[in-house]
Formats: C-alpha cells, structure tokens, sequence
C-alpha cells in the first residue's frame, strides 16, 4: 500500500472561508459548497467553441484523412469548471495553508472534502453527465475532486457532440489521431465547463537524455554514482544522523512500468544502498476511487528507462524511502501518467511526495489541459503533497522538443505546461565545472570507493547546456560567440561532433499558461497567450524579474548527460531500448542525465525533509524560497554560463539564422541554425544567462545543500 502523510480535518474553516466568499451550501446529496452554473436548457443549435483546444500539429499538410467513426476513444476526460468566487475561495485557502500565521496552516485536507468545497455543484455535474449519455457516451466516473468526469465513446460520437472531426495524422514519419478543429459544446453547458483535455494521441515527452558520446573521441567521463551525489551535495551527515527518507513515500508518475525490478535491486546492491533496509520498490496501477477501471497495466515499453532511473536516483537520494512507481497506460487521448496522478491524488490515502519527469509547453499543450494541469496540481497542495517536475531539456525553447530531431530551435521561448504551475516545484539543470576549469583532480579522487565513490567534495556548478550556443561551450574552443557567421555554431568542429543540438536545462517565464491561449502561429507563445500569475512566494529574491508571471525553475541539480564528462549511472538492463547489462564495471552500465533525473533526486531530499520534521510539507516553494533569503548555505547559487540554445527562424533567434516560412508540421524551416535563442531578436540577450544575484532563469535559486536545507527547515 502506498504509506500516507497526515491528514487534518478542517470543514468548519473551509465552510466559514466558503461562506465569506458567498458559496451558498445548495447539494443535499454529496454535500457539494458550490453554487450551480447551469441554469438555461440544452440548447443544440446555440454552440460555443473551446478555443485553444487543437494540437499545432493538426493541420491539412500533416492530414492523412478522417479515421473510422467506429474507433475507440476510451477514457476522455472533461474538465469542469469553477465560478470566479470558488476559484478564488480555493486559491485563497491553498495560500492560507502555507502561511503560518494561518490558523488553516498545513491543516491539509482528503480529496473528498477538497471536492466538496471546491468541486462543481452537483446538479451541473447532473446535467454534464446527461449531455454526455444524450450522445452514447458512457460516463465512466466522476472523480471525488467534482471537477473531473471520465468518458467514453469513439470518433463518430466525438464528432457529433463536440463538432470535431478526428483524423489520421503523418507527423515527422509516426502516426497520430487528433482533432482537426477546436471542439464546441452547446453555450449552456460552458458556462461549467472548461474543455475536453485531450482529443488526440499526442503524448508528452520524457525528460531523459542518453549519455553523449563525444564524436571527436577520446573523451575522460567521471560517472556519478549515489555516492559522488551524497559527497557533493552533502547528504552524508544526514545519513549519518539516520535522515534517509525512511517511512516515507516517493510516487513517480510513469505510464510504463520498468523492465525489470531486479534493476533496481542491483543499483542499489552495487552501490552501497542495500544497507538501508527500510528502502523498497513497488509498482502499483493505481484505480480510481470509483467507476470503470481506467488504468490499464502498461507493461514496459519505449518510455521504460525513465520509469528505472526515476525509481534509482529517487532511492540514492533517499535510501531508506518506499519508492513507488505509478503507472498506468496510455488511452487513445489521454496520457497514461495523467491517469495514474489523478488516481493517486484523488485517492483516500494519497502519498506525500511525487515526481513527474514528462512534459510539453504550454503553447502545444492547450488551454484545457493547461487548467487541468494546474487544477490537479492545486488539488495536491491542498492535500499536503509535494509535486516535483522537470523543468526540461531544450532550454528556454520547450516547444522545440516535439520533433523526433530537432538541430536548431524554431518556435521561440516556451516553458514546460507541466512545471509552470503555481503548486509544484519546477527543477531545472545544472552540470560541474571542473573540466571546463581543469580543476578535475581537485575534486574528484584518482581511485573509487568500494561503493564506486569517487567525488571529494561540493563541486563549483554551471547551468547544464549541451548546445553549441552556450557561451562557455563556444569559450572553450576558441570562439567569441556561439551565434554569427563566425561563431562555434557554425563550424566543422560543431558540426562534426554533435554540438548543434537543442539542449539545455529547462527554464523561462509563464507565457501561454493561463487564460485562452490563441496564438497567431500554432505552439509558439504569441496571440492572446497569458502566463500563469506569480505566485506570492515568488519573490524577495535578487534576479527575480517583476514580469508578472510564474518563472522557471525554482531549484536544480546535476542534469549533463556527459557534455563535460559527467551523467547518471543507471542500472537500466532492457536491451530493446538502449539498455546494458548491469554486470562488471558500472561505468559499463547505461548512461543518462536530463532534468528527469534531478526531479527524483529533490523528491528525495524531501523525503528526508519530511522524515526529519515528522510531516507532509505540501508545496515547498514558499520555504524554499524563504530559505534563500535567510539561510543561503542552503543553496550553492550559480552565477556563470546559460541556456541559451541554438536557433533558426525569426522567434527569439539573434544572429544569421534565415526563415523561408512554415515548413512541415507549421514548423518554421530551418534554413540554418547559426542563431542563439535570444529575449531579443534584434539584439543579443540571451535565454537565459546564469548571474550574480540569488534567482535567474538558468537555475533557480541553484542547487541544493541537503544537509543546510534539512536542517534548516522550519519545524513547525
């Protein structure tokens, strides 16, 4: 079973904070504090469309032809919607349970009593629910949070009742079905009704990136095992102490399982971590509380060296935790790690600590999957659990990551839709210097530990950026500028060995979070687009812009994956997907990096948070950055290189990058990648550049001191 945090009860406040916001008490069967929305009858000919809803994808040079009416569409999911008044009342009370001088502070609530106060009054889930079955849909659950309902039908039917047709898709040579058009609904139901959240097959990505093999050759890698991360980011006393995540719960959102479990047990046995017996892995597919049964056993598939590394780098920062992986599979629209945390957090004993490390931006991911995103999410801080997320892998240019090979970023400055909430910590990527500096044998010893240690001490950091438009990339081979007719991006060596690639830890401002996105060109931030509001813990720290919006990320860790020699070992055996055996020497093992791996990690350190202070703490964000300003040895603060990736076109892009119009998918072409992502098109600010004040957009607040932080942490 998976282990719970405490759980508060707190009706009376909620409904005296609901009463002052005017809630009116009106459901005599579920109890449900929210006042109806529905009030005209269905109306057939009076529609409403649910704009923002269409993949960029979807277009006629990608369109193959409408699918068969009769194919499945099973486990859709339609997003409610709140009143203004209920959606504040919800919002305020979250900000209320992080604020101690709060009397609801971190009295956290069950999902039921989440659903009850903040969730659709129950006769406009009546009249949804009958909307849906008036089209042969079968309504398969309504989830406990009231804002969620389960759907299943096929193409004809979506066709009919949301006047969308689905086809066949060729995108980049793989196959897809999605929407062709934004879906509508009739306008009575919209006033409660945000959208579908997926009517295609689009799914995000995974935030993993393969060890970089170095064309040139001849490249030394100093692989991190658990216990280089243990040296430099300074566990070892907590450890020590017997702080290791024991009795605690780290959920990572899969829609794979592993391989094998037997991986994990080998990582941990060869590197020292079998001693802490309290640690264990279990897979669970999660259901929901009540209804059909959505999550299917996904068995393991393409995505299945996430699933292990999550499950081992999660276990190495916390060695004494349950990790558990929740997987469920995909359905034809639906996500199948959107499943497993709705399950999971809509649960009656949810956990305290999750990670996901799956993405997409904002500008492709659509406005009602944005809210639904932000509203899950919401509901998790309201439980008291900690959501950890990559924050990516492309830089500040998260819509170029949909290609299956993308060499030169077209679409601008975009930020990952599932770390750009408010409720969860974004984290982002970093990467050691010591190479870059030639100080390798200052930190790191000439001969391993038996448990293949071989890191002295806390190493000086630099935003992690494996693209030839990093500044210290361009530096280190003798060039000014990566960007220009004379720069490193456009030269042999470059080319040769695999620097023109769009690579780098993931951060940047909320631009197309919130509101109705409709952008002029699809999946590029522009049009109506609105970034998620900053949240009031955002802020007090130099670096911090006063752009309005939310900002990524929050926090990194080490995220290369061998750029300057250095990844993550991973004991990841599945020879179908670019496994290796996990015998002998593991710097013969599987490689990786990726803001993927640093997501875990944190959600580890949280777990010896939680264990150290004897509760859930919720979003952390608000002492993280609390901490920054008071006791800044948390936090190694990093303050030279950047993100900055190379591009092509005429978003976001300095130097000679040329544009010949929308190529293929609305892709912009391009004509050549000799540009550098740039706040500026016309002039070269780079997206983004580590500084000297606390916070930047290349990294945070930097990288975690886990000892300073544990120990710091408030104990109230």
């Amino acid at each position: 079973m998976i282990q719970t945090r405490r759980v508060y009860a707190t009706a009376l406040s909620v409904v005296a904070l609901l009463a002052a916001s005017s809630i009116a008490l009106i459901s005599q069967n579920t109890g449900r504090r929210s006042v109806a929305l529905i009030h005209d009858p269905v109306d057939e000919n009076n529609v409403v469309t649910l704009v923002g809803n269409t993949r960029p994808e979807a277009n006629s040079d990608n369109d193959l032809g409408a699918v068969s009416e009769a194919l499945p569409m099973d486990h859709m999911m339609l997003q409610l919607k709140r009143s203004a008044a209920q959606e504040q009342a919800a919002a305020q009370f979250v900000e209320d349970l992080y604020n101690p001088n709060s009397a609801n502070f971190h009295k956290w609530v069950t999902a039921e009593e989440w659903g009850k106060n903040f969730g659709a009054a129950e006769s406009d889930i009546k009249a949804v629910t009958n909307w849906l079955e008036s089209h042969g849909f079968t309504v398969n659950s309504v989830y406990p949070n009231g804002l969620l309902i389960d759907f299943s039908g096929n193409a004809g039917q979506v066709r009919r009742a949301f006047r969308t047709a689905i086809h066949h898709l060729n995108v980049e040579g793989v196959r897809h079905v999605a929407n062709l058009g934004d879906p509508q609904i009739p306008a009575a139901l919209a006033t409660a009704v945000e959208g579908v959240v997926s009517l295609h097959d689009f799914r995000p990505r995974k935030m993993v990136r393969p060890k970089y093999e170095f064309n040139a050759g001849g490249q030394t890698y100093q692989a991190l095992a658990p216990a280089d991360l243990a040296a430099i980011y300074d566990f070892n006393p907590l450890f020590s102490k017997g702080i290791t995540g024991a009795g605690q719960t780290i959920v990572v959102i899969e829609d794979t399982d592993v391989y094998t479990a037997s991986d994990w047990s080998a990582f941990r046995s060869a590197f020292g971590l079998a001693q802490y017996s309290a640690g264990s892995i279990t897979t669970q597919h999660p259901r929901p509380v009540t209804g059909t049964n959505n999550c299917r056993t996904p068995g393991a598939n393409l995505a299945d060296d996430e699933a292990i590394l999550d499950a081992e780098w999660a276990s190495a920062a916390a060695p004494g935790a349950a990790i558990v992986v929740g997987a469920c599979a995909d359905t034809a629209t639906t996500f199948g790690g959107f499943i497993a945390m709705q399950n999971i957090i809509n649960a009656t004993a949810p956990p305290a600590i999750i990670s996901i490390s799956y993405g997409e931006c904002e500008a492709s991911n659509g406005y009602t999957s944005n809210v639904a995103i932000s509203k899950l999410y919401q509901q998790a801080a309201g439980e008291g659990i900690s959501v950890f997320v990559s924050a990516g892998d492309e830089g500040a240019a998260g819509c170029d990551a949909s290609s299956n090979a993308v060499s030169a970023a077209t679409h601008g400055i975009g930020v990952n839709a599932f770390a750009s909430t408010i409720y969860n910590v974004a984290v982002g990527g970093t990467d050691f210097a010591d190479v870059l500096d030639g100080t390798t044998s200052k930190y790191w010893s000439s001969s391993n530990s038996t448990t293949y240690g071989s890191a002295l001490s806390y190493i000086p950091e630099i935003p992690w950026n494996g693209s030839c438009a990093s500044s210290l990339v361009a530096q280190h081979y003798g060039y000014s500028t990566g960007y220009g007719q004379n720069g490193f991006c456009v030269s042999l060596t470059a080319q040769l060995q695999g620097w023109v690639q769009v690579s780098a830890g993931g951060g940047g401002p909320s631009g197309c979070g919130s509101g109705f996105p409709d952008p002029t060109t699809n999946g590029i931030v522009n049009g109506t687009c609105a970034g998620t509001p900053k949240p009031s813990w955002q802020t007090g720290l130099a670096g911090i812009p006063n752009d309005g919006v939310r900002d990524l990320p929050d926090v990194s860790m080490f995220a290369s994956n061998g750029v300057w020699g250095h990844y993550y070992i991973v004991c990841f055996s599945d020879p179908n997907n670019g496994g290796a055996p996990c015998t002998g020497a593991p710097s013969n093992w599987a490689g990786f990096g990726g803001t993927s791996v640093a997501a875990p990690i944190l959600a580890g350190i949280q777990a010896m948070v939680n264990q150290s202070v004897g509760a859930a703490q919720g979003n952390p964000n608000p002492v993280y950055y609390a901490l920054a300003a008071s006791t800044p040895s948390a936090f190694h603060s990093i303050s030279r290189g950047d993100i900055t990736v190379n591009c092509a076109g005429t978003q976001n892009c300095y130097g000679p990058a040329g544009f010949a119009g929308p190529g293929r998918g609305g892709r912009p072409s391009e004509t050549s990648s000799g540009g550098a992502l740039s706040v500026s098109s016309t002039t070269f600010t780079p997206a983004y550049a580590a500084s000297d004040p606390t916070w930047n957009f290349a990294t945070g607040i930097g990288s975690v001191d886990a000892n300073n932080l544990v120990t710091n942490w408030p104990k109230h």
